[in-house]
């Protein structure tokens, strides 16, 4: 660094600014009373000194971290489109802990967690359940299949559809079967496939998919996309609208299908970014209403799903096993109401629950007394006991006998053709 002095060193007040200029290099002591009028130079520091080192925000903290191109990580996701990671900064471990904080514990987003959790657990099935050995064999079979397509010399299909009737357990027995492989698999319905925004489904069916990509990667657990119902979103019934989201759903199954391990949801294509292949499960009552493509061998592999009787009376007889019903009154109850869905075996219990809820609103008071029985009592304050009504061979017989009366009403008077006169038959 050169500095000129002349008149600005002429007084005291010049001696000082220019002891300023240079206290950031090297401390230069200016003589007293010096009142030369030559040029001073002075020499500040060495190189070594000039370069300082950049200093790191934290030892663990990921935004200087550089991707294969020199990015570093604030770069990559600002580049990439529609990001919404609005929890990378709350995350311990993630970013700085002057950001995230130990006030709270490990997060500073107390609800991360449950906003967080699109996976499904299953602590709610408790008790000894029958998976039908044939429904188990094809589903274990398509999931391990998947995990193992790598080492494997042959096409797997990424999709397993299992279709059949309405009410025979498809999805509960793909739940039995999940929990009993420890999976936490992402499940989604069908009324997630339609929006009002054009391609927001699609996006959504490859965020999930990323999703249980992840529980792979960082979880050690297995995990699976579930859609339940799929022909009720993606299926043509006559006169059914085709929109632009139904294209795009199947769309992007197709594309998962034939690039199960390379999933954008928007950003830029990147080499390294590589998802972990992840089996999908669909179920239907009727796959022929979805588009051929999509359903051909290859991408889908079909499970058509109907119970034999022995199934049937396994499945019922431990429902109600634990009330005290033996093997042969069970085969007594499926005999009595055949060709009925397994569904329909389970509501028999539920109808069985209605007297004995009645009698239990009369002992709180009766029906106008209800509300503020159940919402606005004080904590001090408890309701009457209730009493599960003893299940009963009888008890089952008397509520299939009613069920069937409804169904037969439904099918013989078809209000429908009263209120739409010009109704085809």
């Amino acid at each position: 660094m050169d500095c000129v002095g002349g008149n600005c060193l002429s007084n005291r007040r010049g001696r000082r600014e220019m002891s300023r200029l240079l206290s950031s290099s090297i401390w230069v002591p200016i003589p007293t009373g010096y009142r030369g009028r030559g040029q001073l130079r002075v020499r500040c520091c060495s190189e070594e000194k000039e370069k300082k080192k950049k200093k790191k925000l934290s030892q663990q903290s990921s935004w200087e971290a550089k991707d294969a191109e020199g990015r570093d990580y604030l770069y990559r996701i600002g580049k990439e489109a529609d990001n919404m990671n609005i929890a990378v900064g709350q995350r311990a471990g993630i970013i700085d802990s002057l950001f995230a904080g130990n006030f709270l514990g490990k997060d500073s987003d107390i609800v991360f967690d449950y906003r967080q959790k699109l996976t499904r657990s299953f602590e709610y099935l408790q008790g000894d359940y029958y998976i039908a050995p044939l429904f188990m064999d094809k589903v274990v079979c398509h999931i391990v299949k998947n995990y193992l397509a790598h080492i494997l010399n042959t096409k797997v299909p990424l999709i397993l559809g299992i279709w059949g009737g309405k009410g025979q357990g498809k999805s509960f027995q793909t739940e039995l079967i999940f929990q009993a492989m420890g999976i936490e698999p992402v499940i989604m319905s069908a009324g997630e496939l339609e929006s009002e925004r054009a391609g927001e489904p699609g996006k959504l069916i490859r965020e999930r998919y990323r999703t249980a990509s992840q529980v792979v990667q960082n979880q050690g657990k297995m995990s699976c996309l579930m859609i339940n119902d799929i022909d009720a979103g993606l299926g043509r019934f006559g006169n059914t609208q085709m929109t632009v989201n139904n294209q795009i759903v199947v769309g992007t199954l197709m594309n998962l299908s034939d690039n199960p391990t390379k999933v954008s949801v928007g950003q830029d294509w990147r080499e390294s970014d590589v998802t972990n292949r992840i089996p999908i499960i669909v179920t239907g009552n009727d796959l022929s209403t979805i588009y051929a493509p999509l359903i051909r061998d290859g991408r889908m592999d079909k499970f058509y799903w109907q119970p034999n009787q022995d199934d049937i009376l396994n499945i019922v007889h431990r429902m109600y096993e634990k009330d005290g019903i033996s093997r042969d009154e069970v085969e007594r109850v499926v005999n009595t109401f055949p060709n009925q869905a397994l569904d329909f075996y389970g509501a028999l219990r539920s109808h069985t629950y209605d007297r004995s809820i009645l009698k239990w609103i009369d002992d709180i008071g009766g029906v106008e007394n209800f509300g503020n029985k159940l919402l606005k009592r004080r904590k001090d304050q408890t309701l009457p006991v209730f009493i599960p009504p003893e299940q009963t061979v009888d008890a089952l017989l008397e509520s299939g006998y009613s069920l069937i009366k409804e169904q037969q009403l439904i099918m013989k008077t078809k209000l429908s053709k009263e209120y739409m006169k010009n109704i085809d038959d």
